[in-house]
């Protein structure tokens, strides 16, 4: 829990996955994700949360549907959406918090 606070209030964008391993539309997430993180580059972080693992968070953010992706800017949050999104759209939301 520590370190997922210290994470979300660096410096970066960080945009946090919270997904469960038996979500199809969490496995439809990967792909993607792994394209923004290419388009994105060191603008933004990406870090996914295994609900199953870290009910804690799950909890404290009020995840009720997987995925859900939040934005964290200086360890606020600035964006949130659940559902699989395309990459474009994604990116640029992250490209709004970057510049």
């Amino acid at each position: 829990m520590e370190k997922f606070k210290h994470v979300i209030e660096s410096e970066a964008v960080v945009l946090v996955d919270f997904f469960a391993e038996w979500c199809g539309p969490c496995k439809a997430m990967k792909p993607i994700l792994e394209e923004v993180k290419r388009g994105v580059g060191e603008k933004a972080r990406i870090v996914k949360i295994d609900i199953d693992k870290q009910e804690g968070l799950a909890t404290e953010y009020r995840i009720q549907a997987v995925p859900t992706l939040i934005l964290f800017k200086n360890g606020k949050q600035v964006w949130r959406n659940s559902g699989v999104l395309q990459a474009s759209a994604l990116q640029a939301v992250i490209e709004q918090y970057t510049t």
